[in-house]
């Protein structure tokens, strides 16, 4: 195999393994009754479901849509296909745009950055298809790529008919397509998520009245940082919330001597169909509260930890590291994380050579008398070689004799 094939292979195992989804407990605290058609809490950290509701039930997104709008404008940015400081025309589809607006009008040339805060403070439509219009040259060119992208992440029951979310045969989602969205654009664009932390926001020339951000919850909880809201008579009033608290045990080593750096727990929430601006943001908030104190994150391994050390067949080196490239985390109920029981399985013997990244294992995680909590991928935290001819006889040797 070349070194470019066993690189290639490498980089789609570690993406496997990255990617792998935690269930939702098979027993746990009963969450708090919510006042939604459909709901989700989501622990990012452990990548795992904690309460839900409805989560594959077809819904209508409404502004919801604007989290792969975003995707895909943010795509484009790291392409270099537009620029933040770009100026972008304001076409007379997206000046008469029905629904929520940022208020600009075909005068206008407004930098890609403005619209980007457009799309997501005001919730703009008008701000919506200026960028649609200037990334993919046509609003329907546009609509072709949030699908494409969506089945890119998996998003099987997502189907879109526009970038903004009005109601539109066809146009709907789910609350499980929606987390796996919301968290791919979280990890996947780290530098853009702080647009959606933006309290007030206006373009100048445009009404001040226009300016505050429809995420009631970034106002009342300073660890809330985002994410999106929205309504419309079909879908009803929607969010998806997301908090992130500094917790002790998720704590990771200083390196050279430095003190440890401060562990923080992820949490997001999706609630669909409340009934008010004001009920959506106490439902998001009492899930929240809720998750972060009926369960506790356990953190089992740092990222790059050696779960495992396993010996290594007609290789260049004896053993290889098996872990994750991420910290290991899993969430369980509150109290019984000495309960966390650990188990590894793994082919018996390993065989050089083994790439960087190739996935080699597994990671059973369960609590006492109880069915397994997780089945986490283990990969090789290092690359071993195959020995040279002599040495691969004289294990072969060995393993006929073992």
């Amino acid at each position: 195999m070349t070194n470019f094939l066993m690189a290639r292979r490498a980089l789609m195992l570690a993406a496997l393994a990255t990617s792998f989804c935690l269930p939702a407990l098979a027993q746990g605290p009963q969450p708090p009754e919510i006042a939604a058609r459909s709901y989700l809490l989501l622990d990012v950290t452990a990548n795992q479901i904690l309460a839900q509701k409805e989560i594959d039930s077809p819904v209508e997104p409404a502004s919801l849509t604007k989290l792969m709008t975003a995707y895909v404008v943010f795509d484009a940015l790291r392409a270099k296909k537009i620029d933040l400081k770009q100026a972008l025309p304001v076409s007379e589809r997206a000046w008469k745009a029905p629904g929520s607006r940022m208020f600009i009008d075909p005068k206008m040339n407004v930098p890609v950055e403005d619209l980007i805060k457009g799309l997501i403070v005001q919730s703009g439509n008008d701000a919506t298809i200026a960028l649609a219009e200037g990334v993919a040259g046509s609003v329907e060119r546009f609509v072709q790529l949030m699908n494409e992208q969506a089945k890119a992440l998996g998003m099987k029951s997502t189907s879109y008919k526009n970038p903004e979310g009005l109601t539109e045969a066809g146009h709907t989602t789910t609350a499980r397509d929606l987390s796996v969205l919301a968290t791919r654009l979280m990890k996947d664009f780290p530098e853009y998520i702080g647009y959606y932390a933006i309290k007030k926001y206006r373009y100048a020339g445009t009404p001040s009245a226009n300016d505050s951000n429809r995420n009631l919850l970034l106002f009342r909880d300073p660890t809330v940082d985002g994410l999106k809201t929205g309504y419309t008579d079909a879908a009803g009033y929607c969010m998806i919330a997301t908090a992130h608290r500094e917790f002790a045990n998720l704590a990771s080593p200083g390196v050279a001597g430095a003190p440890p750096t401060p562990g923080t727990r992820r949490l997001l929430s999706i609630v669909l169909g409340a009934s008010s601006e004001n009920a959506r943001a106490n439902e998001s908030q009492k899930l929240l509260n809720w998750g972060y104190t009926a369960y506790e994150a356990v953190k089992l391994f740092d990222a790059n930890q050696a779960v495992v050390t396993p010996g290594v067949w007609k290789g260049q080196q004896n053993t290889v590291r098996l872990g994750q490239f991420q910290t290991v985390v899993v969430s369980v109920p509150a109290g019984s994380a000495a309960k966390v029981k650990t188990q590894v399985s793994r082919p018996d013997p390993l065989v050089a050579p083994l790439t960087k990244g190739q996935l080699v294992g597994s990671l059973k995680v369960s609590l006492d008398g109880q069915p397994v909590l997780a089945d986490l991928p283990l990969v090789a935290l290092d690359g071993v070689e195959q020995s040279g001819l002599l040495g691969r006889a004289w294990d072969g040797i060995r393993l006929w004799i073992k």
